[in-house]
Formats: C-alpha cells, structure tokens, sequence
C-alpha cells in the first residue's frame, strides 16, 4: 500500500498500520482518551490491529487520507497519532490527535496538524477541515484554535448522547 507521507521538522507522519497495534492499544486506553474521545473497547494488541484494519484502513484505502502514525525523526519513537477523518454525520473532514501522555505539551500534535492541515488543503483538495471536540477538553479547544478553526456550534453525533463542541476552518474565508 503505497500513500503519502509527510514530514516536519521533527516528525515523520506515516498511515497507521497493524504493525502499529501496540501503540495504538496504549492510546485507546489512556484516561483521557477514554475520558474525552469515548472507550473503543479494545483491550488486547490482536483487538487493536483489527481496529486498524477495520475502522482505520478502509478510508485511507478508499480516500488516500486517514489517520497517521506520528514518529519522532531523532529516534524512530511512534509518540501518537493525527488523522483526517470522514466520520459519519459531519459534513467534512475532521482533523484530529492522539497521543501517549509522556508526549503531550511538547508541540508534537500542533506540529503533525499543522502538516496535516496543509496536506489536508494542497494534497488531498480539503476545503473545509472541521474539529470536534468534548466541552470539557481544554487542551483540544485551545489546539484546533491555533490550528485557525473557529467554534461553530453544539453537535451531537450518530449513536452518541453527549453533545460536543464543532469548529470549522474555511479555506474559502482566508
């Protein structure tokens, strides 16, 4: 499977694959992971590369874009991940991150969205990248605002009662 990659000055963001499993299944169970994005059930390495290959793949193999695997350059560590998401019952794509906490407050997700956004807008022809986010996830507030999305409304998602807050970035308006 050959897509793109991406590269900042720190970072090399490359598609998630099952090779990835372990990290991933880290990232799904933090606490604030479960806390503000919601539990996915997965527990085992096996349930995290199914996860992969059957919630993560089949966009990147159907719209050339999905969610990356964010690897620091200096040593090859896999720190977290940062993807475009085409999620049911939003209209756009959706940029959104995940990281291991001994990474977080260190720029790495503004750095890889920041990439991703560009990619996002030249690449893959985005015009409209949106954000979602829970009401009392600060950090993710204040990051997709230094990414330039503006808060929008109040949504609440297919198959979910918690209403959460939808920011937008227009490439029309710039």
């Amino acid at each position: 499977m050959d897509h793109i990659t991406f590269e900042t000055e720190r970072l090399f963001l490359r598609p998630v694959l099952e090779k990835d499993a372990s990290v991933v299944l880290q990232i799904l169970n933090t606490p604030k992971f479960r806390k503000f994005v919601g539990d996915r059930q997965v527990r085992t390495e096996l349930e995290a590369a199914s996860y992969i290959s059957t919630k993560m793949l089949p966009q990147l193999k159907k719209l050339g874009f999905g969610n990356y695997a964010v690897i620091r350059k200096q040593d090859g560590v896999l720190l977290g991940t940062c993807g475009l998401h085409n999620r049911e019952g939003l209209e756009g794509v959706d940029i959104g991150f995940a990281f291991l906490p001994q990474y977080e407050g260190q720029g790495y997700a503004y750095e890889s969205a920041v990439r991703l956004k560009q990619a996002a807008l030249e690449d893959f022809g985005i015009k409209q990248i949106l954000g979602i986010t829970s009401k009392v996830n600060f950090a993710s507030q204040k990051l997709l605002e230094k990414l330039g999305l503006k808060f929008e409304r109040m949504i609440t998602l297919p198959h979910d009662e918690e209403e959460i807050l939808l920011y937008r970035f227009s490439a029309e308006e710039e």
